[in-house]
């Protein structure tokens, strides 16, 4: 017998990846939308439902979604469900159900030479610079990641 673990989604990001170091490594949480629609068969009326996904990203994948996803961006990934538990304060088990990515494309067009500067919300977000890099703002002790290390 086979199985398969195999989640495929697009949406849109309900914010920045919040990153974290672990070890030597990173590690960025983030969750996405995605939404359905239909028609309603007794009244015609159109109907609608979001859901939101959380997601996980290590390594490298981290680095680069950490960088690069804005809120509100849409976002193609790819990845694995894992259900994590735990047992709070009081020893009441809790459990929480994440996609771990293994793959992810950008589908939100990144903005042109100048155009992001005036897209800057704070200090802390990234900032483009004149060789077509960004530089993460003063939290990130990251690797510095330029257009051309993308693999997209």
């Amino acid at each position: 017998m086979y199985s398969l673990n195999q989640v495929q989604l697009i949406g849109n990001a309900t914010k920045a990846p919040e990153m974290k170091r672990v070890g030597s490594s990173y590690v960025a949480n983030f969750s996405i939308a995605t939404n359905s629609s239909w028609k309603d068969k007794n009244t015609g009326e159109r109907k609608g439902q979001t859901e939101y996904h959380n997601i996980v990203a290590w390594g490298r994948l981290a680095e680069v979604l950490g960088q690069y996803l804005q809120k509100g961006n849409k976002v193609y990934i790819s990845g694995r469900l894992q259900t994590r538990s735990w047992d709070d304060d009081h020893g009441k088990k809790h459990y929480k159900t994440e996609i771990v990515a293994d793959s992810a494309i950008l589908l939100t067009p990144q903005p042109k030479k100048g155009e992001y500067e005036s897209l800057q919300e704070n200090k802390n977000q990234d900032v483009r610079r004149d060789d077509g890099s960004y530089e993460r703002g003063p939290d990130y002790e990251g690797e510095k990641i330029s257009v051309e290390d993308l693999p997209f």
